[in-house]
């Protein structure tokens, strides 16, 4: 996916006639009318502020095809960011936002051409670089969440987690040292990690060529400590839980990492397994991230003395 950017105008940020989305600058959304923000998942000015310069560019702006939009991506983002926060089915979308169609076109859209990860990738590198870091992480942790999963999830894709005693999917996640996301995949509860992290380390990899460690609990023991090394390239350095420890102990590098599952779960429609299809589970877990990632944007930033 090219890497474009939408040029910032100089127009008023606020949802408003002279909203500066591309949909309404270029497309069909001046044709409908506009949305005051109401709910604590809208994206506040400061937000969108930060936002729109990293939205990537829809194919029928660049001569790919397509029709132009007919609705604000700033009220279809608050749609998505509202139903990912609240766990609400698509069907019972609030009145005053988009048709539930249209928000759900949207979102798969960018599920299936790779477009919600692009616009996850740009904020995590946003994120990185105000805090002094270089946009590509050297250093990762991984680590796997099992969750329930809802009626609708057929038997091809759940399964039995034995340890957990869950039945449902799993998900295996890597982050970097600033517990922002790098990679998912959503598996069947029942596929073990070391099987699951040979297929997302190989994926992390290809995406962040710079990664050269990444922690790891006693679960990824084995060949697949050998297998990264001569593989990937990649130390994958296991961080152990001393015998003689009792109770809750804060394990270094591995809290962050189950920081991140925390996020996850007080995402209402992520503390279950409410998607058909993996594919849609992962971008759940992209659009739970980007508004964590807008949220810390839009904060002031402490400058150095």
């Amino acid at each position: 996916m090219p890497q474009s950017s939408v040029p910032m105008s100089g127009q008023s940020t606020l949802v408003t006639r002279e909203c500066d989305c591309l949909a309404h600058r270029f497309g069909n959304a001046a044709d409908n009318g506009m949305r005051q923000p109401r709910y604590p998942t809208d994206m506040t000015d400061a937000e969108w502020a930060a936002v729109r310069p990293l939205l990537p560019v829809p194919g029928w702006l660049r001569g790919r095809g397509g029709q132009p939009e007919a609705y604000c991506h700033r009220a279809i983002l608050d749609a998505i960011r509202y139903l990912v926060d609240n766990g609400i089915k698509w069907r019972a979308m609030p009145a005053d936002f988009p048709p539930w169609d249209r928000v759900y076109a949207f979102f798969r859209r960018w599920r299936d051409h790779g477009l919600v990860k692009e616009f996850h990738d740009r904020l995590r590198a946003r994120i990185r670089e105000r805090d002094g870091r270089t946009a590509e992480p050297t250093a990762g942790v991984i680590d796997s969440q099992s969750v329930k999963a809802d009626a609708v999830v057929g038997v091809d894709s759940r399964g039995f987690d034995g340890g957990k005693l869950i039945n449902g999917r799993k998900r295996h996640v890597v982050v970097d040292t600033l517990g922002l996301l790098l990679g998912v995949m959503v598996t069947a509860a029942d596929v073990g990690d070391r099987t699951a992290a040979q297929v997302l380390l190989r994926q992390v990899t290809d995406a962040h060529h710079q990664l050269e460690l990444v922690w790891a609990d006693g679960g990824y023991t084995g060949p697949l400590v050998a297998h990264c090394l001569t593989a990937l390239a990649l130390v994958l350095a296991i961080v152990r839980r001393s015998d003689d420890m009792r109770g809750f102990v804060v394990l270094p590098k591995r809290w962050i990492v189950e920081r991140l599952f925390a996020h996850l779960m007080r995402t209402r429609r992520l503390a279950r397994d409410y998607e058909r299809r993996t594919t849609s589970a992962e971008a759940m877990i992209y659009w739970s991230m980007t508004l964590l990632m807008t949220r810390r944007l839009a904060r002031p930033h402490p400058q150095p003395a």
